[in-house]
């Protein structure tokens, strides 16, 4: 069974590079395909050094740092890939890897983070972000995105059977695509953390500081509540604009290496969390530590946090955070940290690495059945 594997972009290492790399454990000899690849030379490890087949996008001017402008390109560019030597094509997919061509002989199976909430269901947000609602640019980008979402659904009939890595993004999988998914839950390193032997009063969040991420929020709440201590690991250019809402009961501390970050998770009395992620890796980090989370009650989170393992608060305001900051410091429920990292087990790399190989090796049976 030769395996083809078809990411979107390699330029660090995140939620998708994780599968990514869990990916190419179960499947050691697929051959690794990508829009670009930049990934810097001390994160190649997590991709075992394979050698990458890019497209034209690569040799553009400015590709490395401004591949993103390059979005009305990379629909035709990943039709470029020739995959066609392949038996099974795997695709791990946010804006446009599932677009890759197949034969019917082929199993494409589409292993889909989100559909592209820019060009979906946070269309207007990302322009309004942007400052692109009025204007030529405006209208050039509207125009971008209109043809970016034909092309997108026009592609869906492309992949075989869907993985969704949330029952949330099977919703929207269903919202935009018609189609009906698999939900496989992403690969989380519980083992690299561990419980703590003491904890200490203050809260903790981590995250690239971007706007969907919304760390603004989590800052403008604890500056409002001086008696409490927040600290935030993180970096991203909305960083200037956060430190400017901090208090001084607020501490930032930009990036820091695991073992840092580790350490705050581990002695923080709760991990906040208000961002609508698709599924949400740093909460259940937090619980693998033992840590309660507290967290916006919409997206991934509906699905990684218990009320054993944390409390969730309805809106994204500093008013409905402050609220269930109020309501965990006066709770009756007693978390225990052995029952919150056990809630996290469920999200173990083995786990993920086992249910899709049986995916994969099922599909691929039938298929050759039918055949």
């Amino acid at each position: 069974m030769k395996v083809a594997i078809v990411h979107e972009w390699l330029v660090d290492y995140s939620g998708s590079e994780r599968v990514l790399e869990q990916l190419l454990q179960i499947f050691p000899e697929a051959s690794l395909f990508a829009v670009i690849d930049f990934l810097p030379d001390h994160l190649r490890q997590h991709i075992f050094h394979k050698p990458i087949t890019t497209t034209f996008i690569q040799k553009l001017p400015y590709a490395q740092k401004h591949y993103r402008h390059y979005l009305c390109l990379m629909p035709l560019a990943i039709e470029q890939l020739d995959v066609s030597g392949y038996d099974v094509v795997i695709s791990s997919s946010h804006a446009v890897a599932k677009g890759v061509l197949t034969s019917p002989g082929q199993l494409h199976i589409c292993y889909c983070h989100s559909p592209a909430r820019y060009a979906w269901d946070l269309y207007h947000q990302y322009l309004q972000e942007a400052g692109l609602t009025t204007g030529l640019k405006g209208l050039l980008a509207k125009l971008i995105l209109h043809r970016f979402r034909n092309w997108d659904v026009m592609t869906v009939n492309r992949v075989d059977y869907f993985v969704a890595n949330s029952a949330y993004i099977a919703k929207r999988i269903q919202k935009n695509y018609g189609r009906d998914s698999t939900v496989i839950y992403p690969p989380v390193d519980v083992e690299s953390f561990s419980l703590p032997t003491q904890r200490e009063d203050f809260y903790f969040t981590a995250s690239r500081m971007v706007s969907y991420k919304r760390i603004d929020l989590i800052v403008e709440a604890f500056t409002q509540m001086p008696d409490k201590q927040l600290f935030v690991i993180g970096e991203g250019p909305e960083y200037d604009k956060i430190k400017a809402l901090a208090g001084p009961n607020v501490t930032l501390l930009g990036y820091q290496p695991f073992a840092v970050l580790k350490e705050y998770m581990q002695k923080a009395k709760a991990f906040v969390f208000a961002a609508e992620e698709d599924f949400g890796i740093t909460p259940v980090e937090a619980q693998a530590c033992g840590t309660p989370v507290i967290a916006l009650g919409k997206g991934g989170a509906l699905e990684t946090v218990t009320p054993e393992t944390g409390l969730f608060f309805p809106h994204q305001t500093t008013e409905s955070l402050m609220e269930a900051i109020a309501r965990f410091e006066s709770s009756e429920v007693t978390y225990q940290q052995e029952t919150i990292r056990a809630s996290a087990q469920r999200f173990h790399k083995e786990r993920f690495r086992q249910e899709i190989r049986q995916f994969v090796l099922e599909k691929y049976d039938e298929l050759q059945q039918s055949n």
